[in-house]
C-alpha cells in the first residue's frame, strides 16, 4: 500500500480529467481525492496498490482530450482510515 502526491500539466482541466480519475480511481478501489488548481494544473492524492495506481495513470494518459504534459510525484504516508476517493472543487 501507498500513497502517492501528483500534480499534473497539459491540457487537464475542462476535459473530464477528475471525473475521468474518479470513475477509474473507484472501480481499481483507490482512495484519495482530486481537484482542480488556480494555475490550469490538477491535483492529487491517491492511495493503494502500486499496481492499481499504475493502471489508473495508464487509463488516464489514454484519454480523448486529456494530455498529461508532465506531472510531479511524490511519496507520503498511507492513510490508514481513508476509505473513499473524492472529487474537490
Amino acid at each position: 500500500m501507498v500513497r502517492k502526491h501528483y500534480i499534473f500539466k497539459g491540457r487537464v482541466q475542462g476535459v473530464g480529467f477528475r471525473f475521468t480519475m474518479y470513475r477509474e480511481a473507484t472501480r481499481l478501489n483507490l482512495t484519495g481525492w482530486v481537484k482542480n488548481l488556480y494555475d490550469g494544473d490538477v491535483e492529487a492524492c491517491i492511495q493503494g496498490d502500486e499496481q492499481s495506481i499504475n493502471r489508473l495513470l495508464k487509463a488516464m494518459q489514454s484519454g480523448h482530450f486529456i494530455r498529461i504534459e508532465s506531472m510531479d510525484v511524490e511519496e507520503l504516508e498511507v492513510l490508514p482510515s481513508e476509505s473513499s476517493f473524492e472529487m474537490k472543487n
